[in-house]
Formats: structure tokens, C-alpha cells, sequence
């Protein structure tokens, strides 16, 4: 018996975002609080989809304070504006940072308290408010997922907030939004989402629905992430990259993650580093290091991403998933390692003992003690 979450009603393709301020309505909303970033307004981006709320007679109040790898604070400081303006929506415009603090807003807004209390899993007991996730990156996944990372400055870490309760109720991804997403950002998130899909796969958890997702999404980045990367205004590619990233998180929001995320939220956590570069340098070196538990769905994850392994053994056939992953991630100018990132080894211990205790850790497919991490950290700089 598995369950299987993901949000209400979801909306893809080109002009997916004139369908907001419909949905909005339909919901019973009157007053939103709209959470992004600057960038995103400075970029016409917000001003586009709340013209679609203004269509709707949908009143609204801006939070665009949102950092990278979004804080306590951001919660805070959303959560008073959301009650100070008696709001009774949430929509969030942006990637992984500006949907999860609006994710962290909503679940304190309807559970009191701070969103420290839920850190780990299912720790709420309502539900948000009426919620519409518009994505703007092909990567994170957040606005269709039961997860949501805050980085708690007090103890240096991301906190992985793991609750169905935090799932949007709405999700909307329209390529159109994302034409101008910078090649660097592009190609960052376009292998967070190649993270997603291949930590659900391997995951001791994954199911025939969640393997049928991962796979598909493996497939797709394979093929149009690096025509995205090259050319941000090839369509084709960045509506492809969509549905991949859309993939990914159906398969790790029902089949969990595993110890590249875990790893990468401490170096995000303890030096501010941006999550999707921390997974796409770490992921070839922890997939390396658990082909040994599961070898042949290694196998299936080379013949996705095109790689050719007719006559080879099983153990060099999943070795070619790892050189493929490695020259995916050259290719679309991820950095070489942690070193260029100012990672440093005396701060590893501390590290692998966190990595321990995240939950995304829980699901990987390989057991692992804190040498293996810190040896895992030490290889990847």
C-alpha cells in the first residue's frame, strides 16, 4: 500500500498563467498575498500574472522580499503583512525560494506558532489557505510538492519541512514565464530537476508510478536541457523542461529523495551556496556511491539519459549513468566542484553529522555513517 500527493488541479503549457485570476475566484479568494522575489518584478514577470488577478477583481498585497535560499525571517515578515492586510489567498510567483516561503507563510498562518515547530514530517494539523503556485524555473518543483526548505540562520541549516498539509491547492506552469530565466539559472535547475527524478528512482520507496515519472523526466532533461541552456528562447525547450521538472516532482514527492539533498542542504544552509549547483556538484558522487545497492535501475537510468550499453555487464553499464550525469552537468556550465563554491574541509564533520538528521536522507537507497559523507563531501571538491 503507498499513497500518492500532488496538488488538486495543475495547469501546463503555454499561457497556463491567464488562468490565475479564474482560479482565484473559483477558490473564494478576495484578497491575495502575493510572495516572489525582486527580480521577478523587476523582470515584468509579477506585473504579468497579477494582471490576471486585477481581471479577476481579486485584491492583493506584495511580499517580494524573498532571498535565494529563503529564511525564518521571510516567513515572519510574510506572515504579518498576510494578517496585517486580512488576506485569504495565497499565490506565490517564482521558483523553489519565493514558493516556499509562501508554503512556510501559509502553513504557520492556519497552525500558529513558528516554522520551526514543522521541521520533519506531517507536523501540521490544518491545512493552508486556498494556495496557486506559479512557477517560473524548471527545476525545484515546489509548486506541486509536500516539501518546503527554510534556512534557519540560528543554526546555520535548511530545515526540509515534509507535510501533504503544504501541497498547493493550485499549481500553474507555463513555459512563456520562463524564456527569461538566465543560462545559469537554467542550467542550476534543470539539474536539481535531474536530481529529483533520479534520487526517486533509486529510492527504496518508489513505486511503478513514481519509476514511470523519473524515468520519463530523465529522458526529457537528457535530451532539451542543454537546447534550453544554449537558447532560453527555444520554447520547445523550455516547455519540455517543464514537464520534466513537473515529473521529477510527482516521482520525489511520493518516493522521497536521498542523501544528494540532504548533503547539498547543509552547504546551502551553512555557506548561503544555491541548491540546484550544490546537487548537480554532489550528484554524480553520491549516485557513485550507492550503484552498489541498486545496480540495475542504474542500468535503466544510462539507457534514459542515451547512453549506449549493449555488452556490458551490469556494473558497467551503471557506471555509464555516472559519466553521463558528470558530462551533462560540464556541458551546461555547472563548476567542477565544491572548492570553487569556498566549500572547506575542516567544516565537513559538522556537515555529514547534519546531513544525517535531514529527512531526505531517510529514503536513500544505500546506509550510510558519517565517514561515508564526509568522504563523499571530500571527493566532490
Amino acid at each position: 500500500m503507498y499513497g500518492y500527493f500532488i496538488p488538486t488541479v495543475n495547469f501546463m503549457g503555454r499561457g497556463a498563467v491567464k488562468e490565475v485570476g479564474k482560479q482565484a475566484k473559483i477558490l473564494g479568494g478576495t484578497k491575495a498575498l502575493v510572495v516572489t522575489d525582486k527580480p521577478l518584478v523587476k523582470a515584468g514577470i509579477v506585473e504579468k500574472v497579477v494582471s490576471f488577478l486585477k481581471a479577476g477583481r481579486i485584491d492583493y498585497v506584495l511580499y517580494d522580499e524573498v532571498k535565494p535560499n529563503p529564511t525564518v525571517k521571510n516567513v515572519e515578515d510574510g506572515l504579518k503583512l498576510y494578517k496585517d492586510e486580512k488576506c485569504d489567498l495565497i499565490v506565490a510567483i517564482g521558483g523553489g525560494s519565493s514558493i516556499d516561503t509562501a508554503k512556510g507563510i501559509g502553513i504557520v498562518a492556519t497552525n500558529g506558532g513558528t516554522i520551526k515547530d514543522y521541521e520533519g514530517v506531517d507536523k501540521s494539523k490544518n491545512p493552508m489557505p486556498s494556495f496557486i503556485a506559479v512557477n517560473t524555473t524548471a527545476g525545484t518543483a515546489s509548486e506541486m510538492t509536500r516539501f518546503t526548505i527554510i534556512t534557519d540562520t540560528d543554526r546555520n541549516i535548511k530545515m526540509a519541512i515534509v507535510d501533504w498539509h503544504v501541497t498547493p491547492t493550485i499549481s500553474i506552469n507555463d513555459p512563456e514565464l520562463m524564456i527569461s530565466m538566465p543560462r545559469s539559472l537554467t542550467a542550476s535547475t534543470g539539474m536539481d530537476a535531474l536530481t529529483h527524478a533520479i534520487e526517486a528512482y533509486v529510492s527504496p520507496i518508489a513505486t511503478p508510478l513514481t519509476d514511470s515519472a523519473a524515468l520519463e523526466a530523465i529522458k526529457l532533461i537528457s535530451k532539451y536541457l542543454r537546447c534550453a541552456v544554449a537558447n532560453g528562447e527555444n520554447i520547445e525547450a523550455r516547455e519540455k523542461m517543464a514537464y520534466a521538472e513537473f515529473l521529477a516532482g510527482m516521482a520525489f514527492n511520493n518516493a522521497g529523495l536521498g542523501h544528494v539533498h540532504s548533503m547539498a542542504h547543509q552547504l546551502g544552509g551553512f555557506y548561503d551556496l544555491p541548491h540546484g549547483v550544490c546537487n548537480a556538484i554532489l550528484l554524480p558522487h553520491v549516485e557513485k556511491f550507492n550503484v552498489l545497492a541498486c545496480p540495475e535501475k542504474f542500468v535503466d537510468i544510462a539507457i534514459a539519459m542515451g547512453e549506449n550499453v549493449q555488452g556490458l555487464s551490469v556494473m558497467e553499464a551503471a557506471d555509464k549513468a555516472i559519466e553521463s550525469i558528470k558530462r551533462l552537468s560540464k556541458e551546461v556550465g555547472i563548476p567542477s566542484g565544491l572548492k570553487e563554491l569556498g566549500a572547506k574541509e575542516e567544516d565537513f564533520p559538522i556537515l555529514a553529522e547534519n546531513a544525517l538528521k535531514d529527512v531526505c536522507g531517510f529514503t536513500n537507497p544505500r546506509k550510510v555513517m558519517k565517514e561515508d559523507i564526509i568522504e563523499i563531501y571530500k571527493a566532490a571538491m
